[in-house]
Parts: structure tokens; sequence; C-alpha cells
């Protein structure tokens, strides 16, 4: 049983089908990526997961338990985090406030969790009472997926948490993702950077039109020549 997955999932925005039954999920201290053209529905996919797109078919499983039928705060309260690609952080609130402001739900002490989040992203701690409107793009992405962190997760979704950021911080901010999973989170994860995050992706998808065209073991899809030729350049 897969700890975190959308099986058979239909749906899209209005008369418009995105999605054609495809499936991905997640284990625990995995990291799974999914890849695929522009128009595939993989961030679509990510956003049916939080339940902030309707589904007319399939089924979203958190360790065995149907979680479909829940909204996206109830999903976040059951241990599902969410980073979009964009709008992912309030950029006139300090970067401390931000982190604050992602365990609103949490009733205990926030401060363990802060520290373990500047230990993991180390400038944080260096600009925390700076506005996050004035860090870069990869410092804005890092305090993204820490404000996600603080409430605790068991599954984390990224959306392309490496777009516009610069080649160097991309690798960075991979291995920093890295290092999440080794700690056991699950975490499946949308990525332009296809080549890069299939190298340390324990399982990958490759989506076409809505639709599983290719699954399996991230360094065994690099070295399949369809996958490398029609979807990462050659």
């Amino acid at each position: 049983m897969t700890y975190f997955v959308g099986r058979e999932l239909v749906g899209g925005y209005g008369s418009v089908r995105i999605l054609n039954g495809c499936t991905i999920g997640v284990d625990q201290g995995q990291l799974a990526v999914v890849v695929g053209p522009n128009g595939a529905g993989k961030s679509t996919a990510m956003k049916a997961l939080l339940g902030l797109l309707p589904l007319n078919c399939g089924a979203v499983e958190l360790d065995g338990t149907d979680v479909k039928h829940l909204s996206p705060q109830q999903r976040i309260a059951s241990g599902i985090a969410f980073v979009p690609q964009t709008q992912n952080v309030f950029p006139g609130m300090t970067v401390l406030e931000n982190l604050k402001m992602g365990g609103f739900l949490r009733r205990d002490g926030l401060d363990g969790t802060i520290q373990e989040i500047f230990e993991l992203f180390p400038i944080l701690q260096e600009k925390q009472r700076q506005p996050a409107g004035d860090l870069s793009g990869g410092q804005r992405q890092q305090l993204a997926v820490g404000r996600a962190l603080m409430t605790r997760p068991k599954v984390l979704l990224l959306d392309e948490p490496t777009a516009g950021v610069s080649p160097n911080v991309a690798y960075q901010l991979l291995q920093q993702i890295e290092q999440l999973k080794r700690n056991g989170l699950a975490i499946l994860m949308v990525e332009q950077n296809a080549k890069q995050a299939l190298e340390i992706a324990d399982v990958g998808y490759v989506l076409v039109l809505g639709e599983n065209r290719f699954t399996g073991v991230g360094r065994e899809l690099l070295a399949n020549d369809e996958v490398r030729k029609s979807f990462l350049g050659g």
C-alpha cells in the first residue's frame, strides 16, 4: 500500500478535462518526481491532491484513509503540506513572521520547528528579521518550503520549487529536499529540471495529457531512450 496516493485521477477546469486517469503516489522516506511536457497535468494533479481542484473520478488516500472528501484545510491538518510555484510567501512579513504563520494550525510551541528549519536553511536564520519581499528567488523558495514544514507534515507536495532560480541555487535546493526525504518525509514534487530531479528520485512519473506514460525508478527513466529523447531533450 502506497502511503500517499492519488489513484486514477480524472478532473479539470469546467468542461476542460486535464487529468485522464493518472495515478501518482509516494511512500514515507521517498522522493517521487512528476515530469512531462507543458499541459501534461502535472500541477493540476498536485492541486487535486490537496483538494483545490474537484475530481470527477478517482481516490486520494493518506496512510490507507480516504481524504478525498476533506477540504484543503482539513487535508493540511491531516498531514499534507503544499508549496505552490508562485505567491507562496507573504512579502510584507518578515521571514520569521512567515514561518510562524505556517504554524497557525499548531497548538504547541513553534520554536523547536523554527530552529530545525534554520538548520536546514541557514540563510533564513540570517535574514529572519528581513521582509520576505527582499529575498532572492531561491531564498523565497527556501522560505516557502520552510513555512510548509511548520505544520510538521507527513507528506510534502512541491510544485516546481526550482522554477526561476539559478542552476547553483536549484542544485542546493534539491539537495536540501533530498535531506528532508532522508529524514523520513514523503515528498511528491513536480519539477522542470527533470534530469536533476530524476537523478535523486526514488520514483518518477512521466505524464502526458493527464495520463501515466512512464513510471519507474528515477535513474531508470533517465536511462530509457524514449523518455530521454521525447521528454528530456535527448
